[in-house]
């Protein structure tokens, strides 16, 4: 469903908090976003910008992506481990709601755009979907933040050696681009995936959920039709100094030289809705690690069998994850901590259990870490291994990748065991109602 469509069933449901009273983009919206975090809430009146709306936090829960995607939460993994491997070719429109109104005299200041922090470099856009065409790989949608210059031009953040970056070392002169805010969850999963190049996220996007395209005005990219707000224009080859601004980890990234982007054309739906995404809050975690969890649920069941897959918000939804298995031999657990590392290289920790373990309840992870745990049999660690930039505590050398020391912690019952040593005691299940 579409990202008004989602926040109409999320005030249906009673999860919408409505907020009337007028909000500054300068700070303000942004701590009350956080006060709120984990719920989706929406800003009616914004100060200084009359006739647009602010909400915050619709992928903040996992319960929102299944409720949009009309899939039990038990069952995202494999929802979205079937979209990648099965993408479907979405359908193009003449016509769309993210066209309903155009703006040839374009004015980013007239946006309201967040400053979030003191520390920051200035108003920076988090929740946009950026989309380009490889001229080899053909399309790619993924994420940039966006830090606002003036009213025609933006500093992107543009990660070196990935998609947009390697599209941009192909094309002489300027890369035409489409950024859209306000999309529907499907797209913004199907844009934090990472499927191998030359796999189009839009069509993973619809294999998630019905995602119609319409064709840009000024150039020949092609963006969600029922989008918000879409800004047209071209990846320059000018650079500007970019940040600081806080990462994932809610610690500061460091300031850059990034490419400049200008913008040409804005099309936005009537009555538009910005979408704001908290840096280092729960939408940007969640986005960032579910899309993860296919990757290492696949690679685990390379060597065994995995039953379910976890990055935990407490590890940064990057560094950390819970892999549950249901073992097949006596060295499964290592393996399945090996196996996790090489599903996702930024894993730093690993914590592998089994079935019986809820992965999504910290004090089983916990109770399974004391009771079947012990250190000189179970805990393997890797030295001197490739990392994630985000960790503040990794060796971080310019030109080089990130090294940190990665941990497993095999919290299993050892293979040639007693299990019913290892099992918990099950009380009967009753209805309190005749007792209450």
């Amino acid at each position: 469903m579409s990202f008004r469509r989602f926040i109409d069933m999320a005030a249906q449901r009673g999860d919408l908090i409505v907020i009337d009273t007028p909000v500054h983009t300068t700070y303000e919206a942004a701590n009350v976003a956080h006060a709120l975090d984990g719920r989706p809430v929406l800003f009616n009146h914004i100060q200084d910008y009359p006739g647009w709306r602010l909400c915050a936090g619709v992928c903040a829960d996992r319960r929102n992506f299944s409720m949009d995607l009309g899939v039990p939460v038990p069952d995202l993994l494999h929802h979205l481990s079937r979209a990648v491997a099965n993408p479907v070719t979405p359908p193009v429109v003449d016509s769309a709601p993210c066209q309903e109104v155009v703006v040839e005299a374009v004015d980013l200041n007239q946006l309201p755009i967040l400053l979030h922090l003191p520390q920051d470099g200035g108003h920076y856009i988090a929740s946009n979907v950026v989309i380009i065409n490889d001229p080899e790989l053909g399309r790619n949608m993924c994420y940039h933040r966006l830090l606002r210059l003036d009213g025609k031009r933006f500093a992107a953040r543009i990660v070196e050696n990935r998609g947009t970056y390697n599209a941009m070392q192909k094309t002489p002169g300027d890369l035409p681009v489409a950024i859209c805010i306000g999309v529907s969850l499907g797209v913004h999963l199907a844009a934090s995936m990472s499927p191998s190049p030359g796999v189009d996220e839009l069509a993973v996007a619809q294999a998630l959920s019905p995602t119609p395209l319409v064709k840009c005005l000024t150039n020949d990219l092609y963006v969600p039709a029922e989008a918000e707000i879409v800004l047209e224009g071209r990846i320059t080859q000018q650079f500007y100094s970019e940040g600081p601004f806080m990462d994932l980890t809610e610690t500061m990234d460091i300031t850059r030289m990034q490419p400049i982007i200008e913008i040409d054309l804005m099309t936005h739906r009537r009555d538009p809705i910005f979408h704001v995404l908290l840096p280092g809050g729960l939408e940007h975690k969640l986005l960032m690690g579910m899309p993860k969890e296919p990757t290492i649920f696949n690679a685990v069941n390379e060597v065994t069998r995995c039953t379910g897959v976890n990055i935990t918000p407490g590890g940064t939804s990057w560094l950390h994850a819970v892999v549950q298995i249901d073992k097949q031999g006596p060295d499964d657990g290592r393996r399945a901590i090996e196996a996790a590392f090489r599903g996702h290289g930024s894993l730093k920790h690993v914590w592998v259990v089994d079935s019986d373990v809820d992965i999504y309840d910290p004090a089983q992870v916990e109770w399974a870490l004391a009771t079947r745990f012990q250190a000189d049999r179970d805990l393997y660690v890797y030295a001197n291994q490739p990392g994630s930039s985000l960790d503040p505590s990794g060796s971080h050398v310019p030109g080089r990748k990130s090294l940190t020391a990665k941990m497993g912690l095999d919290c299993t019952i050892p293979w040639d065991a007693d299990r019913a040593k290892y099992e918990r005691g099950e009380y009967g299940r009753v209805d309190l109602s005749r007792y209450l």
